[in-house]
């Protein structure tokens, strides 16, 4: 794989499919329940689809009802950076991979004990490594 840090726009067209480009590297959102990941419930680790960064693991997976895969907490935090986002009149709280930048969805206050949060990521923007 290309190091992320050094994909031009180019490069990050060619290697996802318009979709995946539309939501990872320009910050859109994949509509509701359409998403593969949805309603999964094969355990494995879901991966950042642009460096295939480790970001949730699938016990920490819930059904949050929204229509986009939910987790309450990351693999490991370091691999997610979080920023206000201001965009559609309101201000959310933007969940993106720490190692290439990609746009992955947002975080909520309602999620699940332990931590209260709800992770709330498009499925384009992961894969699914299943366990052995």
């Amino acid at each position: 794989m290309n190091d992320p840090t050094r994909m031009t726009e180019k490069d990050w067209q060619e290697r996802l499919t318009p979709e995946q480009y539309r939501v990872c590297r320009q910050g859109g959102t994949e509509p509701p329940f359409s998403g593969e990941h949805v309603h999964t419930k094969e355990p494995g680790t879901y991966r950042c689809v642009c460096c295939e960064a480790p970001l949730f693991h699938s016990d920490h997976k819930f059904d949050s009802g929204t229509g986009w895969p939910s987790f309450w907490t990351p693999v490991v935090d370091e691999n997610l950076v979080t920023e206000s986002d201001h965009s559609l009149g309101m201000v959310r709280t933007e969940a993106r991979c720490a190692r290439c930048d990609a746009h992955l969805g947002h975080v909520f206050e309602d999620g699940p004990a332990p931590t209260g949060l709800r992770y709330c990521i498009n499925s384009v923007c992961l894969t699914l490594e299943p366990e052995e």
